[in-house]
């Protein structure tokens, strides 16, 4: 789990490099805003009665409005983690002196195009959305050499099984000025970000923790099949630029 956390994280990083390159430009409008935020996902409806777990994720974003107008037209690109197995196993059966981890992740892969309104001005800024977009969902098992807390490097890799499902849903929020700075005679404004959205998930195929066995050297799947409902929870930074 360590190791998958650290992959988000440098790829939230790679997104939200992106958002800042490409604000740059257009800095003295305070046209554009980038945000980073942490995430939790709380599978809802019939996705709920098959994990039982909370997610842990992050998520990126970019958003382009008109100079006047309360209106913000943007992407979203969030990756969760809502299961994990880890086991220790030696490396062949010719080599059993030598041990590595394998480790299953069950995720999902958010991407979204999203419509907000929020005022233009204020230290206080309450904000409702409405998303539309898809969800893939993936379970990957991973064997790594033994490490430290990030874990080791990956030997090998497979993806058990994947779907892709709608998405789309709505979310409110308050972003709360932290910070106000000038620099060619614009503010350059940072928020502390908290929101929650909820998605309407379609329906799609997916593993869970247990839906994978090992008998006599055979690998079986259990996977389960539903609509894929999520509540998320956003708490983070987001500047605008």
């Amino acid at each position: 789990m360590a190791s998958f956390c650290f992959k988000l994280l440098q790829r939230a990083g790679w997104v939200l490099a992106a958002v800042l390159i490409l604000s740059l430009p257009a800095s003295a409008q305070r046209n554009f805003q980038g945000g980073l935020h942490l995430m939790l996902g709380f599978p809802m409806g019939e996705f709920g009665d098959n994990v039982d777990k909370v997610g842990l994720g992050l998520s990126g974003e970019f958003l382009w409005s008109p100079r006047t107008a309360p209106l913000s037209l943007g992407l979203s690109l969030a990756g969760l983690m809502y299961g994990s197995e880890t086991r220790r196993e030696p490396f062949s059966p010719g080599i059993p002196d030598v041990t590595v981890e394998v480790e299953r992740n069950n995720s999902i892969i958010l991407f979204h195009g999203l419509v907000r309104v929020m005022p233009k001005s204020g230290a206080l800024r309450p904000y409702a959305e409405g998303l539309a977009g898809f969800s893939y969902l993936f379970t990957q098992t991973a064997v790594r050499n033994l490490g430290g807390f990030i874990g080791g490097n990956e030997v090998a890799s497979s993806t058990n099984l994947d779907d892709l499902a709608f998405s789309g849903g709505a979310g409110a929020g308050l972003m709360i000025r932290v910070y106000e700075g000038q620099r060619d005679r614009q503010g350059q404004n940072i928020f502390i970000d908290l929101r929650g959205r909820y998605l309407w998930g379609g329906e799609a195929e997916y593993l869970t923790e247990g839906s994978v066995s090992i008998v006599n050297g055979e690998v079986f799947y259990d996977p389960d099949r539903s609509r894929t409902d999520l509540l998320l929870i956003l708490l983070g930074v987001t500047g605008e630029f």
